[in-house]
């Protein structure tokens, strides 16, 4: 018996992967985030099998669903939305199941920020613009941000910020990266990336809160963030320079 980790990706059931789909085609059992994972996937689940939304349910409630498919000898899906390795809540999962010898495996996803960026058709990393990405969040109801991890500290780096669970935090966002990226730096929220409703609000630090406010946008919603987002001058990158030079292209050419 496996507990398997699934990442469903940010919303259209296609941005899943055939590995994540075919172990929710065979599990007799399937746990679901029911909030943020399209019941479609879900849908793939064998005949008979037993499907759970997880939403409502603590963690406790969650691990005794995992322990009785346990004792019955009977892999579980556990199908969390994007990538579970980002704000998927499993280490927490992981620890009760280590505790209690359950063995578990995971199946990476697609994270929203990456189908936010194709969705857009936009690069998150421009040569001598940004080449670092930061994914990361804001403290409100959650857990406090860790030190060193605060808007102000990453924003001094400059690079594109990729801020999930925060949407209602703009107020925030705008006084903390204002003095970093100034108030014209382009900014993108990302509602419901991947849904039949998905929409995109182009703004600045200075005008994103009140288009979103207009909007009426408060949750599921990532904000990106960077110059990045709307540079068009720019070098080409090295990679296919002629005049650049790496293993598999030795010789110069035109």
């Amino acid at each position: 018996m496996t507990v398997h980790f699934i990442g469903a990706g940010p919303g259209d059931p296609e941005l899943i992967t055939v590995k994540g789909l075919r172990l929710i085609s065979t599990c007799p059992v399937c746990l679901y985030a029911g909030s943020l994972v399209p019941e479609s996937i879900v849908a793939a689940a064998p005949p008979g099998a037993r499907v759970i939304d997880t939403a409502p349910m603590t963690l406790d409630r969650i691990i005794a669903e995992i322990e009785a498919a346990h004792r019955r000898g009977e892999d579980v899906a556990r199908v969390h939305s994007g990538d579970p390795a980002l704000y998927g809540a499993i280490a927490e999962q992981i620890r009760r199941l280590e505790a209690l010898a359950i063995p578990f495996d995971i199946t990476p996803g697609v994270p929203a920020y990456a189908a936010a960026a194709a969705a857009l058709g936009i690069e998150l990393t421009i040569p001598e613009v940004a080449q670092t990405v930061i994914l990361t969040r804001t403290a409100m109801k959650s857990s406090a941000m860790p030190p060193g991890e605060d808007l102000d500290t990453l924003g001094r780096s400059g690079a594109t910020l990729a801020i999930h669970l925060s949407v209602r935090n703009l107020l925030e966002v705008e006084r903390r990266l204002t003095p970093h990226y100034g108030a014209d730096c382009p900014v993108i929220v990302a509602y419901r990336v991947g849904w039949p409703d998905q929409a995109f609000i182009h703004g600045t630090l200075a005008t994103i809160r009140a288009k979103v406010r207009a909007a009426k946008i408060t949750r599921t919603a990532l904000i990106l963030l960077g110059p990045a987002l709307a540079n068009t001058d720019f070098r080409d990158s090295a990679l296919y320079d002629g005049a650049h030079r790496h293993l598999l292209r030795p010789k110069r050419s035109a």
